[in-house]
């Protein structure tokens, strides 16, 4: 009898955060697609699926949508889904679903035509002085019962067809949800509820009793649409798990300049009211950071801070992507990193478009191509997801050992790594135009050796303070991995590691084995 293979999970073990797809432990190298693409099948044969080939992915993170699933109340088609499956498999990779329900980007844009025409079993939230907006209220229990039904039926569905293959390994509930241009919602059911007591779940937390401003003074707002949230994501979650329980995350579009609850979604899961959440919605398995801000290496901090697995499913889609991966895998035990658009990335750009991505306009804007040509990040990224591809396997051997760690090139020259008998002293090459920035990851393979992977350094080898001894390199290699096997290339013991070991510009990895003498 054929032994089943246990769904995919995640689970911690010394205080890391492992995915486990197939009884195998997994990280996914991934990009998430643009909203659209995956609304039509022959699109995706045409327009996706060539252009990611060359991109090494492993998973591919893709939206499915409420209104083409149930377009009518109670009559689900899921041709689309069952297409898009069937899409992956032929191509060898994983996914990550999105589910678009009630809310998108702060909005209801994704719900079923018979949800939006209904606004008053469907109430919308407001803003102060009832004004009506186009997002449903989180408060709305019609909304969410009709998503929940909705959610559970695709995860049916996907027990059904993908029970065995485990094809897709993991959901996001919703995207990017909260309320824009408003702390809150002001309809008549937000106003009653805002003036009750904050529930003793969220209360205790907290050490406070009292309403939501009495709790939570010029922030209540927020937290309380943080509350609300969570508690309908986790109707909609615990649905779903109950009939097929794949790992379910939520994804937050970040707090940031000018700092107010409305200026980016209100009530969405920023790290700041992730308390909150984690207390409403246990069903969610951890919380995802959609990382555009430049502040890369703070992000990754703030999103593991509070044992919160990181997984990026939205980065950037500039060249720094390339090496953020490294750091992002190295330093922080990344689950998934995944710039958006990725399509995009090794797709020949039309002079013909009216995209913000079409060259012409770009200039005639007088914006820096560099940042934005997607077909300067792709040949980088596939680098980089090909050498870090091909050494999983070490990767997750070293995962939480404190013997992997990685390094990000800000506003300094470079860092020094400190392991057990030797501090790594990583050097910054100075930025250049249309190339990623300095990065990567270090692992000690043993008390002298070290396999180096990233982009755009040099290393030297450095005994630990206070020693007397000097540092000398028995042999430095530079190779690939090719199945978790490393494959040497050149043998660098001249003039290359008596002046500067280095790594260029592209993804690269060394294997150096130091000694020390008197």
């Amino acid at each position: 009898m054929k032994q089943m293979k246990q769904l995919p999970y995640l689970a911690e073990e010394n205080g890391v955060h492992t995915l486990y797809v197939d009884d195998k432990p997994f990280i996914a190298l991934s990009g998430e697609l643009h909203n659209s693409s995956s609304s039509s099948l022959s699109y995706m044969e045409q327009n996706v699926w060539p252009h990611l080939r060359g991109l090494h992915l492993n998973t591919v993170i893709i939206p499915v949508f409420w209104e083409l699933i149930e377009p009518k109340q109670g009559q689900f088609d899921f041709t689309l889904v069952e297409g898009i499956i069937k899409q992956a498999r032929s191509e060898n990779v994983r996914l990550v679903l999105l589910w678009f329900g009630l809310w998108k980007n702060g909005k209801s844009s994704y719900v079923p035509g018979w949800v939006k025409k209904d606004g008053l079993t469907y109430f919308r939230a407001c803003y102060l002085g009832q004004i009506t907006t186009d997002t449903i209220s989180p408060l709305c229990q019609a909304a969410v019962k009709a998503d929940r039904a909705a959610f559970k039926a695709l995860m049916a569905y996907l027990k059904e067809i993908d029970g065995e293959q485990h094809t897709v390994i993991m959901i996001q509930i919703e995207n990017e949800m909260g309320f824009l241009n408003s702390d809150r919602d002001y309809s008549n059911e937000a106003n009653q509820q805002f003036s009750k007591p904050v529930p003793n779940t969220i209360g205790d937390i907290y050490g406070k009793s009292g309403n939501w401003s009495e709790v939570f003074g010029e922030e209540a707002g927020e937290y309380f649409m943080a509350y609300h949230y969570a508690s309908a994501v986790e109707q909609i979650a615990k649905a779903g798990a109950e009939v097929y329980p794949l790992p379910m995350f939520v994804n937050a579009w970040l707090e940031q300049y000018p700092w107010r609850a409305g200026s980016y979604p209100s009530g969405g899961p920023i790290a700041k009211v992730m308390k909150v959440w984690k207390a409403a919605a246990p069903t969610i398995c951890l919380y995802a950071p959609d990382i555009y801000l430049p502040n890369f290496a703070e992000i990754c901090e703030e999103y593991t801070a509070s044992g919160n697995p990181l997984f990026i499913p939205e980065a950037r889609r500039d060249i720094v992507s390339a090496t953020n991966v490294f750091y992002a895998i190295g330093q922080h035990n990344a689950l998934c990193f995944a710039p958006f658009g990725i399509e995009a990335f090794l797709a020949p750009i039309d002079p013909n478009s009216d995209t913000i991505f079409d060259p012409n306009v770009l200039t005639a804007l007088n914006i820096n191509m560099s940042a934005f040509h997607l077909n300067g990040t792709g040949p980088y990224l596939a680098e980089s997801y090909k050498l870090l591809g091909n050494m999983l396997g070490i990767i997750h051997q070293y995962r939480g050992t404190g013997k992997m760690k990685g390094f990000l090139q800000n506003q300094d020259s470079g860092c020094i790594l400190s392991f057990t008998h030797y501090d790594l002293k990583l050097s910054y090459k100075q930025p250049v135009e249309g190339k990623p920035i300095s990065g990567g990851l270090v692992i000690e393979l043993s008390d002298n050796q070290f396999i180096l992977a990233g982009i755009g350094f040099s290393v030297e080898v450095l005994p630990k303070i206070g020693e007397s001894a000097k540092v000398g390199y028995i042999r430095i290699e530079e190779g690939v991995f090719e199945d978790d096997q490393w494959i040497r290339g050149r043998v660098l013991n001249g003039d290359e590691s008596a002046y500067k070991i280095s790594v260029k510009r592209s993804a690269s990895a060394l294997m150096i084995e130091a000694y020390k003498y008197e």
